[in-house]
């Protein structure tokens, strides 16, 4: 099963967890299952339309899945995927 790797920003959301184990043969997949167990992290990664926000980063390995298959990458049962959000400040 993936793992998704969770900055601690939104660990807030998935009970303080900073590694989940999660559904899906695709990144697309991993992240409707990480949305259906963890519904409140939705508006923090997901615009009104269903798409992942331009500030939201997934990596599986060291490679952004935007400069692969995008959320249609294919996942391994032993793949990590990061998720990094893009955090701004002044």
């Amino acid at each position: 099963m993936p793992t998704l790797r969770v900055p601690t920003p939104l660990r807030a959301y998935t009970a303080g967890q900073s590694e989940l184990a999660l559904q899906g043969q695709t990144v697309a997949e991993l992240m409707d299952d990480l949305l259906l167990q963890y519904p409140a992290l939705k508006p923090h990664l997901v615009n009104d339309q269903g798409s992942l926000r331009p500030f939201v980063n997934l990596f599986l390995g060291e490679e952004n899945v935007k400069d692969l298959q995008g959320l249609q990458t294919p996942l391994k049962t032993d793949d990590r995927v990061l998720l990094i959000p893009s955090i701004a400040g002044g």
